[in-house]
């Protein structure tokens, strides 16, 4: 791979990562969807690395954003911070039993196909969301009958074209609680989420399978420094963007948008163009 085309490629993940990780659209969906497409693979323990520093490059601009929140989860009584560890747990316990029979699932031969229908069932989780959201007269303070669903849907969205950010806001809005806390509470959970993913994959760096060392050439490192920095500046518009919309509980355009991926990549499974 050439300078040009790692660093154009790596800008499109990059991206697409930081904007996707934080819209109610699905990050792993579009960027497994993406590197199939853009036959972006620099092989091994490579990829590994890079999708370690695209998550890092996400991972900036919430802690930015929401770094008062995340202050006053030291202070007592704790209760958030406790909340939020509970809500992490199912996500870390179906990812540490099943995360990789489900990337071997989605990286397969039907993996658009499987891609497709995780993303109807977002955009489906959507429309709910914002026909709750917009009907309901009375809500409630976010507590832990809130959190603790929000966590469990977290744990679904491990499926790639099943939105992290889409599920858990439906989660929390479903069961009642205050749009302004399920936004912020769900922002919150995808730190230990980001960082989790890149404790993993760095742990696959660090002590790599054989043949999986890293070994990433000048054009590969250049291209892959682009893709933090559009993944970060990508990812602070979009929790900007996210913070908006769930004010507004306005998702159907996303929701439409996930329908028309979905017919898409339907059609390249059946086609077998992908």
């Amino acid at each position: 791979m050439n300078y040009f085309e790692a660093i154009w490629k790596s800008i499109i993940l990059g991206t697409v990562q930081g904007l996707t990780e934080f819209l109610p659209v699905s990050s792993s969906g579009h960027l497994s969807l993406l590197q199939r497409v853009l036959h972006y693979n620099v092989g091994g323990g490579s990829m590994t690395f890079v999708n370690v520093m695209l998550h890092i490059g996400t991972l900036l601009p919430v802690v930015w954003v929401f770094r008062k929140d995340i202050l006053a989860l030291f202070k007592k009584p704790f209760k958030t911070l406790l909340m939020l560890i509970v809500a992490t747990i199912p996500a870390g316990v179906v990812g540490l039993l099943f995360n990789s029979k489900i990337d071997a699932l989605f990286a397969g031969d039907r993996g658009v196909g499987y891609l497709s229908l995780c993303f109807a069932l977002t955009a489906l989780l959507l429309l709910v969301t914002e026909y709750v959201a917009c009907r309901r007269k009375r809500v409630s303070p976010l507590g832990w009958k809130h959190s603790v669903t929000m966590g469990c849907m977290q744990a679904v969205a491990l499926f790639p074209g099943i939105s992290r950010s889409g599920s858990t806001i439906f989660a929390g809005t479903v069961s009642g609680a205050d749009r302004g806390d399920v936004a912020k509470f769900s922002f919150l959970m995808s730190i230990p989420v980001i960082l989790g993913s890149v404790a993993v994959e760095l742990k696959d760096v660090i002590f790599p399978d054989e043949g999986m060392a890293v070994a990433m050439g000048g054009a590969e490192i250049v291209g892959m420094i682009f893709g933090v920095v559009f993944a970060a500046v990508a990812g602070f518009f979009a929790v900007k963007v996210m913070l908006k919309v769930i004010k507004k509980a306005d998702y159907k355009w996303f929701s439409l948008y996930l329908v028309m991926l979905s017919l898409a990549g339907m059609w390249l499974d059946i086609a077998g163009v992908l």
